[in-house]
């Protein structure tokens, strides 16, 4: 049984009933045939809603080649008319964020509180965008040599390309195109095949904001899409976000090519807990961090260090809120967590609980045995929350990066012992420490080597005027997601030195120039 998947209208940003979603080229829905297609599921019932075109090199060629003929007029366009179309596609947005959230559940299966969310930290970095007459003004030195000035500017690259996961179709583009766009580049965005849909909705509300044909294009599809954007003479950067050996390999692939690359790989999160920290609030934060979206986020916390004594307390505390979580259909108001993604996904993380145990963890809370709420989910890609007690590096559970909602808890003896576990981690992307010592939450910021730190704040995204991103293995590359970090990245530096001779100036001097 197919049932239909809500895609955009090509006129209005409207969204229709349909169960096909296919690419976005230069201002309209692609009018192809496509070799290939996907299935796309409602992860809460397992059913198959809908099918989505699958990009093959010519189709690509076609998304960039209609980038690359915007590109002068919308890198001309001023300053002020762009964005005055930011503006636009700002109010649209937020008028429309619930019919968004809403095409987010129907694909991804997060609840419809976290999709709301969702848009709401993609809508940030629109607003942050708006600003960008100010984040583009250059420098100017008046009489930097005699009668010489010199000066600088920001201008655009070209047309660029984002590349985005499954967990969060709407914000992580986000993080890229609004600024990308401000700038005066074009984009090609090829999001995940799991959940194409809120792509193509982006694209109607940037066509209803006024936004010039081929400025923004999608194209969907597999790995054939991504190798022909990272190898495509005309794409000059790419942003992307996923794990970490595609990170890698979208970096090197790209750089290969001439690109700038930046890509933001996995993550393995600890959150340390000292033995003054108010056991209840780092609870509530475990929870609330390692479950939320059903763990599917580079964000999420999940290892939680606990430091002897509070080891007992702290996962007796977390084993009775767990208990009363409610899963179900992100569709339903009172479900707290949504299934996973596809039921692949849930067979890989489910196969970590069998790993666990056989590695020596205690499985403290099984979540294959949480009841999971609402009709007609029998079929759905379920995994309850899971907690594991008394893990230790070199269990899989430890190592991996499991990408669901699964906890595990490590116990040491001190706060040198769990910074020395952070530390060691291979990846740097975000850690939190929850205490009520000043000092050493100080110590810990200052000593922690990863990008992203929370202090008595489990999840530590970083509002849009400051830049998202890891360190050691889960960044490759030089610059941070928006913010400053993404002005500059989607733009290049030109220094200017340019003289105006006075009328009375003349003669010949074969001479090296100098500084009188």
């Amino acid at each position: 049984m197919r049932l239909a998947v809500r895609e955009l209208s090509p006129i209005g940003g409207s969204a229709l009933v349909s169960n096909h979603i296919s690419h976005w080229i230069a201002g309209r829905t692609w009018s192809g045939t496509a070799q290939r297609r996907g299935d796309v599921y409602d992860p809460a019932t397992g059913r198959v809603t809908g099918q989505v075109d699958f990009a093959g090199t010519a189709e690509v060629d076609e998304a960039v080649r209609a980038a690359r003929e915007a590109y002068p007029r919308w890198r001309d366009t001023s300053v002020a008319r762009r964005v005055s179309v930011l503006f636009a596609f700002r109010e649209l947005l937020n008028s429309r964020r619930e019919e968004l959230a809403s095409i987010i559940v129907s694909e991804h299966g997060k609840v419809h509180a976290d999709a709301l969310g969702e848009v709401a930290r993609g809508l940030e970095v629109v607003e942050f965008a708006c600003g960008v007459p100010h984040l583009l003004k250059g420098g100017f030195t008046e009489n930097a040599s005699t009668g010489i000035d010199v000066y600088s500017v920001r201008q655009p690259l070209g047309p660029v390309a984002v590349i985005s996961p499954f967990n969060f179709p709407a914000m992580v583009p986000m993080w890229f195109f609004p600024i990308a766009i401000a700038a005066g580049n074009t984009v090609v965005l090829k999001p995940s095949e799991k959940d194409p849909s809120a792509a193509n909705f982006l694209a109607g509300l940037w066509r209803e904001a006024g936004l010039p044909d081929g400025v923004y294009n999608v194209v969907h599809g597999d790995k054939v899409a991504v190798d022909r954007l990272l190898e495509h003479p005309d794409i000059k950067a790419v942003s992307f976000v996923g794990s970490t050996p595609i990170a890698r390999y979208v970096y090197e692939t790209g750089t290969r090519h001439g690109k700038r690359v930046q890509a933001l790989g996995g993550a393995k999160n600890h959150m340390l807990v000292l033995p003054d920290a108010d056991l209840d609030l780092a609870a509530d934060a475990a929870v609330n961090a390692g479950f939320g979206s059903a763990g599917e986020r580079c964000m999420a916390v999940s290892v939680l260090v606990a430091v002897d004594p509070v080891g007992d307390d702290l996962v007796s505390k977390i084993k009775d809120r767990m208990a009363g979580l409610r899963v179900g259909p992100g569709c339903r108001a009172d479900s707290e967590m949504g299934p996973l993604v596809t039921g692949q996904h849930r067979d890989k993380v489910t196969a970590y609980l069998d790993a666990g145990v056989a590695e020596g963890a205690e499985l403290a809370v099984d979540g294959r045995r949480h009841p999971v709420g609402g009709e007609d989910t029998a079929d759905g890609f379920w995994l309850g929350p899971t907690l594991f007690d008394r893990v230790k590096p070199g269990m899989s559970v430890y190592d991996d990066e499991i990408f669901g909602p699964v906890l595990s808890v490590v116990r040491v003896p001190s706060y040198d012992a769990g910074l020395e576990l952070v530390n060691s981690s291979p990846y740097g992307n975000g850690t939190a420490v929850f205490t009520n010592d000043g000092g050493a939450a100080r110590r810990f910021r200052n000593e922690v080597e990863v990008g992203m730190v929370g202090i008595n704040v489990p999840i530590p995204v970083p509002v849009a005027y400051y830049s998202f991103g890891g360190w050691k293995a889960s960044l490759f590359g030089d610059s941070h997601a928006y913010g400053m970090d993404g002005v500059h990245f989607f733009t290049r530096s030109k220094a200017v030195t340019q003289r105006w001779l006075d009328p009375s100036h003349g003669g010949i001097n074969l001479g090296f120039p100098t500084n009188r």
